[in-house]
């Protein structure tokens, strides 16, 4: 396992949610953290079918392009209903014209689980998987998974994406209704970072 010595952290992301989140978490170590969108870079093609394919296209694109050590998540929520949908493809089904409506997808989603009536609680999950790459080529990945159950209709503002359908296992708040710093402490990115710092930052 290669220890991260440096103090600068490219987070190969254009999501400003996703950004503020790992600043948050990473804050302790006092590593100057910075994304795509700092240095103009593009959104890289994302054309593997996992999320650790995904996650390392990201990652080496950012650590190419800067000379910089960066770390990039591929997320998603799979339903067991869908067959495990939308997955890999969770930010594919907020596409529109004019960028992501994620409550377009969280409709979408709700709307293919009662088309096939599905039963209750409609299990799920959320799913994480971050990959640090240096400019060299080296990466070290780390998962985390936060089992619970996809609900109707959408609650709370707080968090992104489909947090308001998503109610964790154990909690009778959705994601989107949680305090940040609570669902950091239990969520699949959280997880995932965890694993980071004490692999890496440990």
């Amino acid at each position: 396992m290669r220890k991260f010595t440096g103090d600068q952290l490219v987070v190969a992301t254009h999501n400003a949610g996703k950004l503020e989140e790992m600043q948050a978490l990473l804050a302790p170590f006092g590593v100057k953290i910075t994304s795509n969108a700092d240095y103009g870079l593009p959104e890289p093609e994302e054309t593997e079918d996992t999320f650790v394919g995904n996650a390392r296209i990201k990652a080496h694109a950012a650590a190419q392009a800067t000379g910089l050590p960066a770390v990039a998540d591929d997320s998603g929520i799979s339903v067991d209903a869908l067959d495990g949908a939308p997955g890999v493809y969770t930010a594919d089904w907020a596409e529109t014209p004019d960028g992501r409506d994620f409550v377009m997808a969280m409709t979408k989603t709700h709307d293919a689980l009662e088309a096939k009536n599905a039963p209750y609680p409609r299990k799920a999950q959320f799913n994480c998987t971050l990959v640090l790459a240096w400019p060299d080529g080296h990466d070290e990945v780390f998962s985390g998974i936060m089992p619970g159950q996809v609900v109707w209709p959408m609650r709370g503002t707080n968090g992104h994406g489909y947090d308001p359908i998503f109610q964790p296992d154990g909690y009778a708040q959705t994601c989107g209704e949680m305090d940040r710093w609570e669902k950091n402490k239990i969520s699949h990115r959280g997880l995932a970072v965890a694993a980071l710092v004490k692999g890496c930052f440990g």
